[in-house]
């Protein structure tokens, strides 16, 4: 459809299409970030908030879950797992923090779209492995975070809030930005400003108006209110970066990842065999080409 039939038409047949997308267009590997981007124009116009991230705002749950603890997700809290809290205007973000008794240094976590701590706050042993201590923080609206997201800036406002506040903790110690699928945009724009001592982007994506493009040609690129340029981000870093990639992710190919690392010639790809997009992170490929990095001096 062309955008020159106006933007009346785009949203009648975006608002037909709304129910078939959510139950059609999921991603298999478990990211519904896919659905979502299908109804971000709708609610553009509709006069509410994007729903390019996948908060609770725009999905309710019930009350209870808004108060899970660590016991709920893997029964008594390890000892070295703290929550923390970091003021923000407008909301609170909530964090999970793993502290190690003489950590190497930190990983500063940036999850994707779909869930938040409960869910993403999981596999922490590979990192306590490599004695380093990891944080995890929830978007707007995610989880215990309050608040919910109204613009790129504000997230990436966010996001150097929560640096700010860990980074001076792990000064002289190695400080790691990592990115995880929809975060991966995030991880290269905060790591291009604060230059951090090793950026690994899992499942990146070129920008939100490519990978838009690839999944709902039909959505006109003038409807993203966010940009999520990574590709522009990836050129501004002058610090070492890891990208990975699984080789049969059929949501974020892996020619995303390619490209990007063709912007940074001195960039490391790993591209996993039989790899998809939600399974990545279980992979002997993704686990050993992480634990090098972390490991090296």
């Amino acid at each position: 459809m062309s955008i020159a039939t106006g933007h009346e038409e785009v949203l009648a047949e975006l608002r037909s299409a709304e129910k078939l997308l959510l139950t059609t267009h999921e991603n298999p590997d478990g990211d519904a970030l896919g659905s979502l981007l299908a109804m971000h124009w709708i609610l553009e116009q509709l006069g509410k908030d994007s729903v390019m991230f996948m908060s609770e705002d725009e999905f309710p749950l019930p009350w209870e879950y808004r108060q899970w603890t660590f016991e709920r997700l893997v029964g008594t809290p390890p000892a070295d797992v703290h929550e923390r809290t970091i003021d923000v205007p407008g909301a609170r973000l909530h964090a999970l923090h793993l502290k190690l008794p003489a950590p190497r240094g930190v990983v500063f976590f940036l999850h994707g779209n779909a869930g938040n701590l409960e869910s993403w706050f999981v596999d922490i042993d590979v990192f306590r492995r490599a004695n380093y201590d990891l944080f995890m923080l929830d978007y707007r609206g995610y989880g215990k975070s309050s608040g919910h997201i109204e613009s790129e800036a504000q997230l990436q406002r966010d996001v150097r809030a929560a640096w700010q506040q860990i980074a001076p903790l792990y000064a002289g110690k190695r400080r790691v930005v990592h990115g995880r699928s929809l975060g991966t945009a995030l991880a290269a724009q905060l790591s291009a400003v604060v230059k951090p001592d090793l950026t690994v982007l899992v499942s990146p994506y070129q920008s939100m108006e490519a990978l838009v493009g690839e999944l709902y040609p039909w959505i006109p690129s003038f409807a993203l209110r966010y940009p999520l340029r990574t590709d522009s981000a990836v050129m501004q870093m002058r610090t070492p970066l890891l990208i990975v990639h699984g080789e049969r992710d059929t949501f974020i190919k892996p020619e995303h990842a390619q490209l990007l690392a063709s912007l940074r010639p001195d960039a490391q790809l790993v591209v996993v065999p039989g790899a998809g997009h939600g399974n990545i992170v279980d992979t002997a490929g993704y686990r050993n080409a992480l634990r090098v990095q972390l490991d090296a001096r």
